[in-house]
């Protein structure tokens, strides 16, 4: 009897042991690849980002979160018009949220409180407020971008800092998905 009492412990103990190693295994099978597709999308694909301050507005908003597009622009250069989130040493450590305006060989000059491309006004629908300075004109380099923010008069941008690298951008700005009730694609 004492002999069977054992046997049923060590069996129990080993059923135990058994569900465990089976719990563990699925779990180890589930999380490993989920961690590792996480990596890869965050690394090449997509990445979410936070706005901060007022540079973008009306059109993106403090804590405004969004979904920033990492791979068409191995395929593509920016485009005029595109939000794009950027690395910019000389404006601190983190990233900026900023729209495209001049590209490559442009010559881009702001005035009389108005954006020309190559002496050509830029017809700009999204910005709120316009520029308070005139600026003179600059020719964005090769491999460049020239870029400012939505709301002009609060804006750290290529007025301050320059053209910017196509190496130094992150991604574009594709999605907003928090607030609710600014879930949507970005124009």
């Amino acid at each position: 009897m004492e002999e069977f009492q054992r046997d049923t412990e060590t069996g129990k103990r080993e059923s135990v042991l058994r569900i465990l190693l089976r719990w563990l295994s699925e779990a180890v099978e589930t999380i490993v690849p989920a961690i590792l597709i996480a990596l890869l999308i965050n690394l090449f694909l997509a990445q979410a980002t936070r706005v901060y301050g007022q540079s973008m507005e009306p059109n993106l908003h403090t804590d405004q979160r969004l979904v920033v597009e990492k791979l068409s622009y191995t395929f593509h250069e920016p485009q005029r018009g595109d939000i794009v989130i950027l690395q910019v040493p000389q404006a601190g450590s983190g990233l900026l949220i900023k729209r495209v305006i001049g590209l490559a060989g442009e010559k881009v000059e702001i005035k009389g409180a108005k954006v020309y491309i190559n002496e050509q006004p830029l017809e700009e629908s999204y910005i709120s407020n316009q520029p308070q300075r005139d600026m003179k004109a600059t020719v964005v380099p090769p491999e460049h971008v020239f870029v400012l923010g939505d709301n002009r008069g609060f804006s750290n941008d290529s007025r301050s800092f320059g053209s910017v690298p196509l190496d130094n951008i992150v991604g574009r700005a594709w999605l907003s998905y928090w607030p609710l009730d600014q879930v949507g694609f970005l124009e």
